[in-house]
């Protein structure tokens, strides 16, 4: 039986948080007029108002995933010479 292949992303539950600023993109949900807020129309204060939602949701997935291991239980054996874009 072949072994599962391991991603080299770290993914965690965290993650899944950013999906949440992707609401912003199902256009049909607020594509209206009404009802308006300063003057601006609903399409448009809908997208402003996702800007911080989404810049949260990064900013706590960023803080909650930054210190965990790209691989579990194996050393780093790059080196820096490995990650020189020159270096053949």
């Amino acid at each position: 039986m072949p072994s599962a292949r391991k991603s080299s992303l770290r993914w965690s539950n965290w993650n899944l948080l950013l999906l949440v600023p992707l609401l912003m993109l199902v256009t049909p949900w607020f594509n209206s007029d009404e009802p308006r807020l300063l003057g601006l129309p609903y399409f448009y204060w809908y997208q402003f108002a996702w800007v911080p939602v989404g810049v949260a949701c990064v900013g706590l997935v960023y803080l909650k995933t930054k210190d965990e291991p790209a691989v579990h239980g194996k050393p780093d054996l790059l080196g820096v010479d490995d990650l020189d874009e020159g270096a053949k």
